[in-house]
Order: structure tokens, then C-alpha cells, then sequence
């Protein structure tokens, strides 16, 4: 009985075994036959393969829209305000409360021609606010001296009102490949004013950093007398005091009645 037994263990054993070799003999066989046919139609596998990748960047080139080229603020999507998007730009004309700017996306060739929602349309330079800045005359005309027309700038997105954004505006220095921010630039040489920052809320802890930073700024220029805070010197203080006390008012009214 136990030898019947070892003898039934023993051919399934060998079915166990030779079921395997089969499995295994037919999984080789498919894939000989995958590989054959991929040697045979390597153009074939490779065309598909460069096919599905670029469907793969158009769909994600969408659904981010990285090569859109915004033509007004209402087209940018919230969720870039929200997480302060920085967008490429060439300044168009400067404003009187910042700048008017073109939209430069992303470009990636063969696609950006494709994908482009404004073939053969104007381009409309969309109007841009230094956040958290009020101009004077002055800074008006050093932002038009240093920001010139076709000059490339960036934009970190803080709000939008409207179909304007306000933003955090930077630009490379001559020569340099580092870059600084106007806002800060403008602040600090005395030629604007620190403002509430627009549509953001003012308890919110964006709202606080980008206040401390243009405070700084404008700190420092009062400090060394820039600008709008320069003050006149000892002299010119009394010469001033001297025109404008009683008696040379008097004696101007005097002359000027012989």
C-alpha cells in the first residue's frame, strides 16, 4: 500500500513537471514571438512609441497650458494666482501704474505652432501693476528709461483685478545673469510708495511677507534720503526759513510797490 502510494506522488510529480515545461515552453514562445515581430517592425514600434509620447506631451501641454499664450488676465487660470505663477513677458509701454506687457509662453517647437489658440490675431498687451506700489511722476520715468519696449521681464502672479494683474515684476541686469525685482528697485530709490497690496486679504501670511519685503525697501530709502525723502541741506533749510519769514515778504511787497 505505501508503495502504491509513493508511486501516485511520483506521477503527479512528473504531471507537476511537465505541465510546467509546457507553461514555460509556451510563455517562451510568446514572447519569441513578440520579439520577432518587434525586430521585424522596428519602424513600425517606433513611430508608435514617439506617436504616443507626443500625444502624451499635447495632453499634459493642455491640461497645464504651458504654451498658452494669454492674450487678457481673465484667460489665465485661477489656480496660477493662487500658487504665484511666474509668467514671461515683453514690456509693450509703461502705464501710469506700471506696465503694459505680451504674454511670452513656453515655446516647444512643432507643438507651440499647433496647440497656438490665436493664430493670425493682434496681440493685446495685457495692463500690469508693480504690487504693493504707488508711483511717483519720478519712478514713472525710471521705469520708462529702464524698462524699454521688447525688454523681457517676468511676472510672479499676485492677483488679478479685473483685466489687470498685479504682480511682483523682475528683470535681468545688464551683463548679469542675476535678476532683481522692480518693486523692490523702485522702493528703494525713493521714487514710490508702499500701498495696500490689492486682492490680497490682509490677515493672510502672503499679504504680510510681500509687505515686510516692500517695507524694507522703502526703509532704506528713507534712511539715506532718496528720492522722495531727500532733505535739504543746513543751508538750503535756512535760506528757506529766511524767504519765508515776515519781514522779506514785507520788503518784497515794498520793492514792488517803487
Amino acid at each position: 500500500m505505501p508503495e502504491s502510494s509513493r508511486e501516485t506522488e511520483t506521477e503527479e510529480a512528473a504531471k507537476d513537471r511537465q505541465q510546467r515545461q509546457q507553461g514555460d515552453q509556451t510563455t517562451h514562445n510568446i514572447v519569441s514571438l513578440i520579439s520577432q515581430f518587434a525586430d521585424d517592425n522596428l519602424t513600425l514600434v517606433r513611430n508608435i512609441s514617439t506617436g504616443l509620447a507626443v500625444v502624451g506631451v499635447i495632453v499634459i501641454a493642455r491640461s497645464i497650458k504651458l504654451i498658452t499664450k494669454f492674450q487678457a488676465a481673465s484667460e489665465i487660470p485661477a489656480r496660477f494666482i493662487e500658487k504665484n505663477v511666474s509668467l514671461r513677458g515683453k514690456v509693450y509701454s509703461v502705464s501710469e501704474r506700471g506696465l503694459q506687457v505680451e504674454h511670452l509662453p513656453i515655446y516647444v517647437p512643432i507643438l507651440s505652432p499647433l496647440l497656438s489658440k490665436h493664430k493670425a490675431v493682434h496681440t493685446s498687451p495685457m495692463p500690469v501693476h508693480l504690487a504693493g506700489v504707488e508711483l511717483t511722476p519720478e519712478g514713472k520715468e525710471w521705469l520708462q528709461k529702464n524698462l524699454t519696449p521688447s525688454q523681457t521681464v517676468w511676472l510672479k502672479l499676485i492677483s488679478r483685478e479685473n483685466e489687470t494683474l498685479h504682480c511682483l515684476i523682475s528683470q535681468s541686469k545688464q551683463g548679469s545673469v542675476w535678476s532683481y525685482c522692480v518693486n523692490e528697485e523702485v522702493l528703494r530709490l525713493g521714487l514710490a510708495r508702499t500701498a495696500p497690496i490689492v486682492g490680497v486679504l490682509p490677515d493672510s501670511r502672503l499679504y504680510w511677507r510681500l509687505h515686510k519685503r516692500l517695507h524694507r525697501a522703502e526703509v532704506k530709502a528713507e534712511k539715506k534720503g532718496r528720492g522722495l525723502w531727500k532733505q535739504d541741506s543746513l543751508w538750503q533749510r535756512v535760506c528757506k526759513a529766511v524767504m519765508d519769514s515776515t519781514f522779506f515778504r514785507l520788503m518784497g511787497r515794498i520793492f514792488k510797490r517803487t
